[in-house]
């Protein structure tokens, strides 16, 4: 098995890299197991190249690249096109298989179209496929509809709420807990959370004001809040103004302690700041991200009301799964 990472996917490599070995050791290894060195380089004009240092002919290659790196330089476009030239790089270079490790899809809200425009998801895909790629892994995609969108590369979608779950049971008194959905797309993963912590669900229907960016219309409210602690999940928070407004709503409709988790938490265009002022203004009380956006210890003590958990145990399982040959699918949920 090799293991490369990319510029932006170093550091989830390094950690990932950590809980393979703690598997390996547990299985009685005599190895630490290291990353494969390789190069990424960025021209004058912008252009990308990605040169692996050590032979990887007949391996089991696992590239490694988060798109979206608060801590980086490189846009999302940029990260795409070095993982996609890695991928080429170690297909011609004779690997025996090749997985994309990206927690964070690109484009993953273009599934669709309204009108004269791409589905620039299948885009992505297609370049995958067409740069080798056999399998990809990611985490809680937007819309499972583009695992439809490969013809030959498989797609392993992992999922957080297991390790939310253990999150919650460690800091939360559930007894007057309830789950709340914030918009009816994610309902299925409230659904999942309500079942799993024997509790009801509500649902928040929203419209969209497709006029203007990332602007929501009408919040309606369906279910009893009044009394109730909340748990709500979505799957990745850009500016925040969905969950934002949905604290709002439910407190308007008397709820208490509000929990926000998140799988994606990119907190574009500066929204940290939004969640200061609506912590500050008592309308949650915690929000739950996970390192698949990795913004550090720095980022947790400047905002209290953050706390971040790892992904790497559980990528580095599927991964350690997937070169042995062992089922992945109890994994995957």
């Amino acid at each position: 098995m090799v293991l490369l990472a990319l510029n932006s996917g170093i550091g989830f490599a390094n950690r990932i890299c950590h809980e393979i070995n703690r598997m390996i050791r547990t299985d009685g290894s005599p190895y630490n197991f290291t990353l494969t060195p390789c190069t990424e380089t960025t021209f004058a004009n912008g252009e990308r190249k990605v040169v692996i240092e050590e032979s990887v002919r007949g391996k089991d290659v696992f590239i490694i690249q988060l798109m979206d790196d608060p801590h980086g330089k490189s846009s999302v476009n940029d990260n795409l096109m070095s993982l996609a030239c890695a991928g080429q790089a170690a297909y011609y270079s004779d690997a025996a298989r090749i997985t994309a490790v990206i927690p964070q899809f690109p484009y993953s809200r273009q599934d669709k179209k309204k009108g004269r425009e791409p589905i620039t998801a299948k885009i992505v895909g297609m370049l995958l496929e067409s740069t080798r790629f056999n399998k990809v892994i990611t985490l809680d995609i937007h819309s499972e509809a583009i695992e439809g969108f490969f013809n030959r590369t498989q797609m392993e979608n992992l999922h957080a709420g297991r390790a939310l779950i253990r999150w919650m049971a460690k800091h939360v008194d559930a007894t007057n807990l309830m789950v709340v959905a914030p918009d009816v797309g994610s309902a299925k993963r409230g659904l999942f959370f309500a079942k799993a912590l024997g509790k009801e669900l509500a649902i928040i229907e929203k419209s969209r004001d497709y006029s203007r960016a990332s602007t929501i219309a009408r919040m309606t409210l369906v279910g009893n809040v009044e009394g109730k602690d909340i748990f709500i999940n979505d799957d990745m928070c850009a500016t925040g103004g969905t969950l934002i407004n949905a604290c709002k709503l439910l407190k308007d409709k008397g709820a208490r302690d509000i929990y926000i988790s998140v799988s994606l938490p990119f907190f574009s265009n500066n929204s940290a700041g939004l969640f200061d002022q609506a912590f500050e203004q008592g309308l949650f009380k915690k929000f739950i991200g996970t390192d698949a956006v990795f913004w550090g210890k720095d980022f947790i003590a400047e905002h209290p009301w953050y706390d971040e958990l790892s992904m790497a145990p559980l990528f580095a399982k599927v991964i350690h799964h997937m070169n042995l040959g062992k089922s992945v699918s109890r994994l995957l949920t």
